[in-house]
């Protein structure tokens, strides 16, 4: 799952993306409403995570301007402010949820996974494939009686290709919904996470492999 964090302090918007990485999401990171709006357009997220109070355009302005366009990506706002009132506005104006400053860890994770289901078709949390499962929950790889539970990157990359089996997933869609817009990581770290993988695949006896389609990207593919 891919999601935007928009929120100017600082201190705040590097907590939120350690909980959300921690929790094997691919973040984006900005400071200002203007680079919210800018990001939010791209409309490639799972969840817009805004901050009322920020510079430039504030969350609701945002969040209005993107429902202008049909940008339908669930929102959650976050602000010190907590009166009835500015909840209100927040709900009106198109948010999905709301959450007030301070807050528990565990409960903005909690608020996040239920507007990243909620914006999409049901999805099951265990992804399988020939003889191999990955369950979402826990992060493991598993076939037959072995398992192993895959580091971040890993995971969003053998996620993403088994939700889309079939489709082929080229560098830049990996470096774009994985690594983010503003990845300072060259291309060339998209074939040493799927070399990872495919050692990692083979560990484990598994029948599926990560194949090649010249021109066009990556495939899982099951084997006899």
């Amino acid at each position: 799952m891919r999601v935007l964090v928009a929120d100017d302090e600082l201190e705040m918007a590097v907590v939120l993306q350690a909980l959300l990485e921690r929790e094997h999401f691919s973040v984006d990171t900005v400071y200002s409403g203007p680079d919210a709006l800018a990001y939010g357009l791209a409309e490639n997220y799972d969840c817009l995570v805004l901050d009322i109070m920020m510079p430039g355009l504030d969350g609701i302005q945002v969040l209005e301007a993107l429902r202008r366009k049909n940008i339908s990506t669930p929102v959650l706002l976050l602000t010190a402010k907590s009166q009835v009132e500015d909840r209100i506005a927040g709900l009106n104006s198109g948010a999905d949820d709301y959450l007030p400053k301070p807050f528990h860890n565990g409960e903005f994770i909690a608020r996040v996974r239920a507007l990243t289901r909620r914006g999409r078709e049901f999805s099951p949390s265990i992804l399988s494939a020939g003889n191999v499962e990955l369950d979402c929950t826990t992060f493991e790889l598993r076939c037959g009686g072995a398992a192993i539970r895959l580091a971040n990157k890993e995971f969003q990359m053998l996620e993403l290709l088994l939700r889309q089996q079939g489709r082929p997933i080229s560098t830049e869609q990996f470096m774009e919904r994985i690594w983010g817009y503003d990845s300072e990581s060259a291309i060339n770290v998209v074939w040493a996470y799927i070399s990872y993988l495919r050692r990692k695949l083979e560990s484990i006896g598994a029948n599926v492999s990560i194949t090649i389609c010249r021109g066009r990207g990556y495939l899982l593919e099951v084997g006899a």
